[in-house]
């Protein structure tokens, strides 16, 4: 026999060993085998998928005689019990290894300070698949009534009992290697503090598919100064390449610098006994980037063109060939230019507070240039390194730790606002300015606003000519944005902010413990984060014959409802009424109790007794328990079709040795 359950299984292997050689030898190994095991019903079918699309009286799980369901509609195959029961299993394999080696030599023989390391790391992960699906026969019975009762009259049957599959393949694999040599020195006094490093570095990374190598090399230094324990400096530089870019822009030059200052070292601040530590710093650098827009975008793109005709019959099948792209020329990095400011601090004994700001620009980021030619030109246009995207934001921090007796709480909090801007994209000349995304954020959303449902005929004759199909009362009623007297793709405007990241994350955290039983709590949120709700059968229901929710249809338009949430119902195409727009466009925005966790360390003098236990805890821990957001009927997290987020309570024990 063999089990169709859904389930995972995953088993670790970890090594680490520092091992003395010599007196002045050192090694470092790190070992980590992972083996994983996925087991999914059928072909590895999408039982969430069908559950959300298909419709519950679309035909039932089987006919009197035992026949799966399905019909000429829905076929069997979306058939979510079948295809947990009848289709027998696949299962996927996971295997990695990660592995790195540190070898440390002491050089102070020579040079006090002097050491030199070398260091490997090889990362391994495979995938491989069995498929063990097999299909399976299903129907309908085509039902008549007769004296009021309804009877078979025939039976609609399809699909094919098969034996189960046995093929197995290795689906996907990566594999990294790094190498690095380096020497560094060390010296410090009472008044001056240096550390020095060279390092030289190589990288193979591999992964399945064309075109999935790359080889780079770095040439690093690093030196850091002190100079009497108040005023610090640190500069790095790179000297690195790679094999994906242009011959003669392969290498790049990239160095940072950073400041900081300990004012708390300083004798002026001796009588401020509430400031315990005290640092402004700042840092500004260059990093060079070997992001491309596609493998030999230097070389210009030749296809297939016109036959060439040449003998008596005009018949040859010799083609020609036309160039169809430019190459793009005097090619350089995309960069990131990086400046830091910020300062830590450590307040009453236990207040520990950062506040950090940054900008950032990219440039020479790579862009299509069809907004920039046009068709104008004859043959697609290049990429060029015309790109540039200015980053912004602030990070604030605060933790404190207090204990009053028996008792040691804490708690602390974390807030990121991060914004961006397109200055330059290349992007086409626009009809209208609220077409325009440069000057907008990344991954702005761009739709039609909505200003409300049409209430009848009445109300669509006096609206502005919508073209996306033709409409009826209970449909979405749009604004004019450009004026033009009709509704079309012209109307998009930015909507909302981006649906891939929030502009803002915050978290807060506390906690005490007494006597070895204590308690933390962790709550993380998000804002300016925007959903686009087009989950099939949930917000846009009966498409392609889709099923549709409780909480679709009791907001629905009607007649008897014109202020209905939703628009009215309909089993036909209506691209007017699902197109991105404000009525779809919802706050993805929550606050979520991430994890708590309740415990007991035992104490210690028990730990001794054993002789072999150092530590022990008993404790209770609880995932995703709380959510508030604005969604409701969906986790703001997972709010489409696939698996959805899991709460979770885990009770464990922990032993240390």
């Amino acid at each position: 026999g063999y089990s169709t359950q859904n389930k995972s299984s995953k088993a670790n292997l970890r090594t680490n060993l520092d091992i003395d050689l010599t007196p002045s030898t050192k090694m470092t190994l790190n070992l980590l085998g992972t083996l994983a095991e996925t087991n999914k019903p059928g072909d590895s079918a999408d039982l969430w998928s069908m559950i959300y699309s298909l419709p519950a009286t679309a035909f039932p799980v089987k006919t009197e005689n035992g026949l799966w369901g399905g019909n000429t509609t829905w076929d069997g195959t979306k058939n979510p019990v079948a295809q947990s029961q009848a289709a027998a299993y696949t299962k996927g394999h996971n295997r990695s290894l990660y592995a790195d080696m540190t070898l440390k030599q002491d050089l102070s023989s020579i040079l006090p300070g002097l050491g030199a390391g070398f260091m490997l790391a090889y990362d391994n992960w495979a995938s491989y698949v069995e498929n063990h699906s097999k299909t399976y026969r299903y129907g309908s019975d085509n039902v008549q009534w007769k004296s009021g009762k309804p009877v078979a009259v025939s039976q609609y049957t399809a699909g094919t009992e098969s034996e189960m599959n046995t093929g197995s393949e290795l689906s996907a694999w990566k594999r990294n290697f790094n190498m690095a040599l380096a020497v560094d020195y060390k010296f410090e006094n009472e008044i001056h503090s240096v550390y020095t490093q060279l390092k030289w570095n190589h990288e193979y990374r591999n992964i399945n598919g064309v075109n999935n190598t790359w080889f780079r090399e770095n040439f690093t230094s690093y030196t850091h100064y002190g100079f009497k324990g108040r005023y610090y400096a640190d500069l790095s530089m790179a000297v690195s390449s790679s094999n994906k870019l242009a011959p003669g822009h392969k290498w790049a030059f990239s160095p940072t610098l950073s400041l900081a200052w300990a004012i708390s070292k300083e004798k002026f601040m001796k009588g401020v006994h509430f400031i315990d530590f005290l640092k402004l710093r700042a840092s500004a650098g260059m990093i060079n980037i070997d992001n491309i827009p596609e493998e030999a975008y230097w070389q210009e793109i030749y296809t297939g063109g016109s036959l060439y005709n040449f003998n008596s019959s005009y018949a040859s099948s010799l083609g020609s060939w036309k160039l169809s792209k430019l190459a793009a020329e005097n090619s350089t990095h995309e960069k990131a230019y990086k400046y830091n400011a910020g300062i830590d601090a450590v307040l009453f004994g236990g207040l520990n507070l950062t506040l950090e700001g940054y900008y950032q620009r990219r440039s020479d980021i790579w862009v299509a240039t069809k907004g920039k030619y046009s068709s104008v030109i004859g043959f697609d246009a290049p990429y060029e390194n015309g790109g540039i995207v200015d980053s912004w934001g602030l990070e604030v921090g605060a933790n404190y730790v207090k204990t009053v007796g028996n008792v040691t709480f804490n708690i602390g909090g974390n807030f990121t606002l991060a914004k961006n801007k397109i200055v330059e994209q290349y992007e086409a000349p626009q009809l209208y300015d609220n077409l325009v995304t440069t000057g907008g954020s990344l991954n702005q959303l761009m739709g039609l606003e909505v200003i409300g449902l049409f209430k009848d005929q009445k109300d669509i004759d006096e609206s502005p000519k919508q073209t996306f199909s033709t409409v009826k009362p209970g449909d979405i009623k749009y604004r004019d944005v450009n004026g033009d007297k009709k509704i079309d793709a012209n109307d998009k405007t930015a909507i909302g902010y981006s649906t891939a990241a929030p502009e803002i994350y915050y978290s807060f955290n506390f906690g005490a413990e007494w006597k070895g039983l204590g308690f933390n709590a962790l709550f993380q949120g998000t804002g300016h984060y925007s959903a686009m709700l087009n989950t099939q059968s949930l917000y846009w229901p009966l498409i392609n014959n889709t099923t549709i929710s409780q909480h679709y249809y009791e907001n629905r338009w009607t007649p008897e409802t014109l202020d209905a949430k939703y628009p009215r119902l309909t089993s036909q195409s209506n691209n007017n009424n699902f197109q991105n727009n404000t009525l779809w466009l919802a706050d993805r925005s929550f606050l979520k109790l991430r994890n708590v966790e309740i415990y007991y360390k035992l104490p210690e003098t028990w730990m001794k007794r054993t002789k072999i236990m150092n530590n022990a805890k008993i404790y209770v821990r609880g995932n995703d328990l709380l959510c508030f957001d604005h969604i409701k009927i969906a986790d703001p997290e997972s709010y489409g079709v696939k698996n959805p987020l899991t709460r979770s309570v885990v009770a464990g024990l922990t032993i240390g040795f």
